[in-house]
């Protein structure tokens, strides 16, 4: 873990400074204590990325709970009886991943999972605009179309020109300037570039920018448009800011109501947000679904035992990870490590940070989610991968991320069972009773993004230095998830030296370079 060091320290930093306004803008989206949130990325860091089995994956207070907790805040009659429920949806979590629950990550065809990244980058972009130009009505973090400040997504940004906050535009060019000079230009002049990440330097700029232009009258920054850190005053008065739940409170019906509620929301969005990571990442590491939730439930055990929100396993934030070079879970505990570090040292240099500064970082994150040319590639892949992605990317817009979800996954189920009508499906597959690890899988006539999770679960099982013959000359319809997994496997089949024949009508090729290309699909945009 630590030979890649090199990658995860500067990872963990842009990672820091994406989960900061985002811990602290769902604290106050969700109606809760600002140290809320910065507790729940705290934990998400260090003890769920030390637990999980993800390498990339990185875990925190989520958007999509906000309205969860908002609402049972107050239906349960307090804080401390809500952290009762995040406790106890914890040990809940823990329940699904020893039954095994995490398996249902796989059931969601890659057309929903691409949709949501793409659905989740353009509401980063659509969400930091008004951000970008000094209007911070809406707390950061928040996904939801409709806004607590009654406008919704594209109305605020019909009205930015009545809120531009001249200071805080200025430093979101500089900083989008030094952001975009360091990926285009930067990064490929040497390896320095790679260190010390343009995110660092955008952010140092913006603290130097507000105290220079604190006292002026044009260029100056109000406290609103910065990040708000609580700052005790003394050791006892941080202490304070720590809630405890009411166990007292345990046979009220309603606590286990919420907390049923939070194990289900979070281990669906965690599971989601898994597969979303694992294809995102370029090393084609497999998350096990059911570590993943017994990480996830010490988490929010340990959140809601000390005062933090629940936690979930967060795609902004992975992103963030991965596209800032992030190779093992270093990273993820390492920017957990500096939010403690810094709320307890450094929160009054931290209220110094220009929103719009990481609005600008934001944005560059939302960019690589959402790239233009995914749709041409999701569009030319035929109506069946285009429909349920673009349901869902719309879905997520003008909603939020779970119903989007919903929506996309419905349209799926429904064309996945217009096939199934049509021709059925089976996974048939022999071992050689030999002894010499030759193996031959059979594909069936219709193969569907539903044995995705056999599939997977075989071909990882597949020994070192073993024999496969892929046999797909009774395969009509090979779904697109299907390919995917042969492409990403024949990546870690040549790492296990796993020799692959695969048997088609046209033919036999022995390791085929691309499955992508054989099959006559595009390649996959990330």
């Amino acid at each position: 873990m630590f030979k890649t060091l090199k990658n995860d320290l500067p990872a963990s930093i842009v990672v820091f400074f994406v989960a900061l306004p985002l811990c602290l803008g769902i604290a106050l989206a969700s109606g809760a204590p600002l140290f809320s949130g910065l507790i729940a990325g705290i934990i998400g860091g260090v003890v769920v990325g030390a637990l999980s089995g993800s390498k990339i994956g990185v875990s925190g207070p989520a958007a999509g709970l906000a309205a969860i907790v908002l609402t049972a805040i107050g239906s349960l009659g307090g804080f401390e009886n809500f952290l009762l429920a995040v406790v106890l949806g914890g040990v809940i979590q823990i329940v699904l991943g020893f039954l095994k629950a995490g398996i249902i990550g796989y059931y969601f065809p890659s057309s929903v999972i691409k949709g949501m990244l793409t659905g989740i980058g353009i509401i980063i972009i659509l969400k930091q605009i008004p951000h970008f130009f000094g209007y911070d009505s809406e707390a950061e973090g928040a996904d939801s179309f409709i806004e607590k400040s009654g406008e919704n997504t594209f109305s605020a940004i019909a009205h930015i020109s009545d809120h531009i906050i001249l200071g805080s535009l200025v430093m979101g060019i500089i900083g989008l300037g030094i952001l975009l000079l360091w990926d285009k230009v930067l990064s490929k002049k040497g390896k320095v570039f790679h260190v010390i990440q343009g995110p660092l330097v955008a952010v140092v700029l913006g603290i130097i920018f507000y105290a220079a232009t604190k006292d002026n009258s044009t260029l100056g920054i109000s406290a609103s448009h910065l990040v708000s850190v609580p700052v005790p005053d003394s050791f006892n008065s941080f202490l304070g800011q720590f809630s405890f739940p009411n166990f007292g409170a345990i046979t009220n019906v309603d606590v286990w109501v919420v907390a049923f509620t939070i194990a289900l929301v979070a281990s669906l969005e965690t599971l989601l947000c898994v597969e979303a990571t694992d294809k995102l990442d370029p090393d084609k590491n497999v998350t096990p679904t059911n570590r993943e939730l017994y990480a996830q439930g010490a988490g929010n055990i340990l959140s809601g035992l000390i005062g933090g929100l629940p936690i979930t396993q967060v795609i902004v934030r992975s992103s963030a990870n991965i596209q800032s070079g992030g190779k093992s879970k270093l990273s993820a505990i390492f920017h957990g490590l500096l939010l403690l570090i810094s709320v307890i040292i450094i929160p009054k240099l931290l209220n110094m940070i220009p929103l719009s500064v990481l609005a600008a970082i934001l944005l560059i994150v939302g960019y690589k989610l959402a790239k233009p040319a995914l749709f041409i590639t999701m569009y030319n892949l035929g109506w069946k991968q285009f429909l349920p992605f673009i349901v869902t990317v719309t879905g997520i817009v003008f909603t939020d991320l779970l119903k989007g979800i919903a929506l996309g996954l419905a349209v799926g189920i429904v064309i996945i069972l217009i096939k199934s009508f049509q021709n059925s499906h089976f996974l048939h597959k022999e071992e050689a009773s030999n002894g010499n690890n030759k193996m031959k899988m059979t594909l069936a006539e219709e193969v569907t993004f539903f044995n995705k999770g056999a599939i997977l679960n075989e071909l990882e099982q597949l020994p070192h230095d073993s024999f496969l013959e892929l046999d797909v000359r009774k395969t009509r319809y090979l779904d697109n998830d299907i390919i995917e997994i042969l492409e990403d496997f024949a990546i870690k089949a040549k790492a296990r030296n796993i020799n692959i024949k695969l048997i088609s009508e046209r033919g036999i090729i022995d390791n085929p370079p691309s499955y992508i290309e054989f099959f006559k699909l595009l390649p996959i945009t990330k």
